[in-house]
């Protein structure tokens, strides 16, 4: 295995619940599904700076890639936890291909408050 991929994490996998209105919630408390994963590579991916009403944020981006040849189990829905942080995934989890296989995944991560 490379070094570059010596990194772990957690998935965190939201239980589906309903809300008293019938719409669905994602609940990332007890009830999610807790999955640890090696092999990974986590990057910082630059960030940006956000005005709300009452203070300046800056919301911090990270790249995941795992190792050539695995393929964890990331939805668009989890959650990620490494180094101490919580990041949601933020857009589609890319699968890159070869033939008859997949060579690895990349995701866009960004911390949670």
């Amino acid at each position: 295995m490379s070094v570059l991929y010596e990194q772990s994490a957690v998935i965190v996998r939201p239980a589906v619940t309903t809300d008293r209105y019938g719409n669905k919630r994602w609940d990332y408390g007890p009830a999610a599904t807790r999955t640890p994963v090696g092999q990974l590579n986590i990057q910082p991916s630059g960030g940006s700076t956000e005005d709300t009403e009452d203070r300046q944020v800056t919301v911090t981006g990270w790249l995941l890639i795992s190792a050539p040849g695995t393929m964890p189990d990331l939805r668009d829905t989890d959650h990620v936890e490494f180094d101490g942080l919580v990041c949601e995934v933020t857009g589609k989890v890319g699968r890159w291909p070869v033939p008859a296989s997949i060579r690895h995944i990349e995701a866009q991560l960004k911390e949670v408050d």
